[in-house]
């Protein structure tokens, strides 16, 4: 049974695939959730069991049927899927306005910068410490070899990470989670690998399962995520969580990019003068690959 919800299945997927498998009264209920879904699922046991006209033991036995270890976990799995749509840039694009006052669009302006603000704010209230200073510890750690995957969403954000860390030391690497270097990245992972990854709501398949694939080879992970959590989450070493809800009818990755530089600047500061030492090297290197041939 699942204690986690599945990331590639939905509930009404697997109520569906199901259905000619189940009890007369399973199939009640899964006819009701299919009829008000996902709400339906959403409400408590006795009263999903007043929709299908059956007893709640019926609503758990059908819930057992669907391979979760209880109703809560089924909820769990439900409220990922209401929150992989509305981060859905369709679900969030803002409906047309009308021509308003000039005054009214620099009031919405503002606003929208004052969210954005809040969103720094809140991400960094919202971490905890202890989380923080872990990354920093395990991303500078020289021993270890960090690997850095995103989805297409967040991809901006790892970027922004593996170019700094290189910056300040070596065996650094971005990996697509969709490349065929992934292949070969779990094959040689081992317990001195730290792989970052950013998953965001509209959570991507490939990026968890490479995280699932390192992890089960002793790699420790760093997970840059949402408020409402990876459905990896529960593998992480690590889990820094963003706000990214705004105005603008889009997902912001600016608490993300926020986490990323106090990291940055966390490992900056822990490896001192190694890290220094290590721009210095890096510098003198450039200005000899620019050099004019003598």
């Amino acid at each position: 049974m699942l204690d986690e919800p599945r990331a590639t299945e939905s509930v009404a997927d697997m109520t569906r695939r199901l259905l000619g498998d189940l009890s007369a009264g399973e199939r009640k209920v899964a006819r009701a959730l299919l009829a008000a879904y996902p709400v339906a699922g959403l409400e408590t046991v006795a009263q999903l069991a007043e929709r299908a006209n059956v007893s709640p033991p019926t609503v758990v036995r059908f819930v057992s049927r669907l391979g979760f270890g209880g109703f809560p976990h089924m909820q769990r799995a439900l409220m990922r899927e209401v929150h992989e749509r509305m981060g859905s840039p369709l679900e969030q694009y803002p409906e047309p306005k009308g021509a308003g006052p000039a005054a009214s669009s620099a009031a919405a302006e503002h606003a929208e910068v004052a969210k954005l603000t809040q969103l720094i704010t809140d991400t960094f209230r919202e971490v905890p410490a202890s989380e923080l200073a872990a990354a920093r510890d395990l991303l500078a750690d020289l021993r270890r070899t960090v690997v850095i995957t995103a989805g297409r969403f967040s991809a901006s954000v790892a970027e922004l990470l593996n170019f700094h860390l290189r910056l300040l030391r070596a065996d650094v690497h971005l990996i697509p989670a969709d490349g065929r270097e992934a292949a070969g990245l779990v094959a040689a992972t081992g317990r001195n690998h730290v792989l970052v990854t950013f998953d965001f709501r509209r959570y991507d398949r490939r990026t968890a399962n490479l995280a699932r694939a390192m992890s089960d080879r002793g790699a420790d992970l760093v997970l840059f995520t949402d408020a409402w959590l990876s459905p990896i989450a529960h593998l992480a070493d690590v889990v820094l969580p963003a706000q990214i809800e705004t105005r603008a009818g889009f997902d912001s990755l600016v608490g993300a990019s926020g986490l990323v530089e106090h990291v940055i600047g966390a490992v900056a500061q822990e490896l001192g003068e190694r890290g220094r030492d290590r721009i210095a090297e890096l510098e003198k290197i450039d200005q000899q690959l620019d050099a004019s041939p003598s």
